[in-house]
């Protein structure tokens, strides 16, 4: 299944529960953020499963959100990379890029 595919499932099972219509960005936020702390938790474990579980829960939060906003996560994602696609900057040894001023 592609990703347009999968997103569009997603925003369908989100309204077939009310979120995208009863929720708002904000709340789903909050939901991204607990999501994060998960996959922070499943890094520190080295537990691949929990891993998979998180990246794809953060996801599903991050449509939602979109939902809610009336944006569209893919939109979105174009946006970001035109954005960083000529950024330039280095990698440090912690595995960070800092972008050049």
């Amino acid at each position: 299944m592609s990703y347009a595919q999968t997103e569009m499932k997603v925003v369908q099972w989100g309204e077939a529960r009310g979120i995208v219509q009863n929720s708002n960005p904000k709340a789903q936020a909050k939901k991204t953020a607990e999501e994060l702390q998960e996959l922070f938790d499943a890094i520190e474990a080295n537990d691949k499963e929990a891993m998979i579980d998180a990246y794809g829960d953060i996801l599903v939060t991050l449509v939602m959100g979109c939902a809610t906003a009336d944006l569209d996560l893919v939109t979105c994602f174009n946006h970001a990379y035109d954005q960083i696609k000529d950024r330039k900057g280095y990698l440090t040894p912690e595995g960070i890029f800092v972008k050049e001023s």
